[in-house]
């Protein structure tokens, strides 16, 4: 469960409905208890209908709040719309849609297939495209609303073995902005947030080589990895009216890691 405190009043997302992809594991599983803590009513949204069940469970369970599991792959358009019509049928709408779900995996770019490069591709930038377009189109269009799209620091240099996932978050950027401009007069906000090295993530766990966590830490200004319910909180933020006139921002959380010259640090 979540460490931080948040700044926010308990009730800020009160008669709020949220959407979160991938919010049945890691920082999306973080994001939605944020949400659920924050007064909003959740529906969770991933490909294992048994992890999305035992996450909705707990996390019901630990906020009080209202979260439902709907089981969706973000390729399928037609999977992804039927999610947010049901969404917008039980709780009577859609005011936060955060697109969390992704793929990644260390491969030189080399020895990485087209069907592998593809896959992060349709997962990461697809995905988030097809639900933001449910989300416009099936509600947020005529209301207004926020997406909140995750995603990284990996296409800001070049980051080796991650190809797949750098291409992949560009075009979530690219994406965040330009529908930030073409949603604008909807009162539909968009916005990114890029987290760098997040602690107790499986994407960490995986990409992370053994024995190199502390030079890691001592490359980062703020000296130490981030943590889920930081990005959490950057997440209520952008839900609510605090940040009524930010969008097409891409919000970087990751203690500095991304500046030019803190890899500097470990000289020091």
């Amino acid at each position: 469960m979540l460490r931080g405190m948040s700044v926010f009043k308990d009730d800020v997302l009160a008669g709020k409905v949220a959407l979160v992809t991938g919010g049945g594991s890691g920082i999306g599983k973080g994001i939605v208890e944020m949400l659920l803590r924050h007064g909003a009513r959740v529906v969770i949204v991933g490909r294992s209908r048994e992890r999305l069940d035992t996450a909705a469970a707990e996390l019901s369970a630990a906020t009080g709040g209202q979260c439902i599991a709907d089981a969706a792959d973000v390729r399928d358009a037609a999977a992804i719309d039927g999610v947010v019509e049901r969404t917008v049928a039980q709780l009577g709408g859609l005011d936060v849609l955060v697109n969390a779900a992704a793929g990644n995996f260390l491969a030189p770019a080399a020895q990485l297939s087209g069907n592998g490069y593809r896959t992060v591709l349709d997962i990461d930038a697809v995905g988030t495209y097809q639900a933001s377009r449910a989300a416009f189109l099936r509600a947020m269009r005529d209301h207004g609303g926020s997406i909140v799209n995750i995603s990284a620091t990996l296409h800001y240099g070049g980051t080796p073995m991650q190809v797949h996932a750098a291409s992949a978050k560009a075009a979530v950027d690219a994406m965040t902005r330009t529908l930030a401009v073409e949603w604008g007069p909807a009162r539909v906000r968009v916005n990114a947030i890029a987290p760098g090295p997040i602690d107790g993530t499986e994407g960490l766990a995986r990409l992370l080589p053994a024995g190199t966590r502390e030079r890691l830490e001592r490359s980062i200004p703020l000296r130490r990895l981030g943590r889920i319910d930081e990005i959490a909180a950057v997440t209520l933020f952008l839900a609510t009216d605090a940040a009524s006139l930010v969008t097409g921002a891409v919000i970087v959380a990751d203690g500095g890691a991304w500046l030019p010259g803190a890899s500097a640090l470990l000289l020091g």
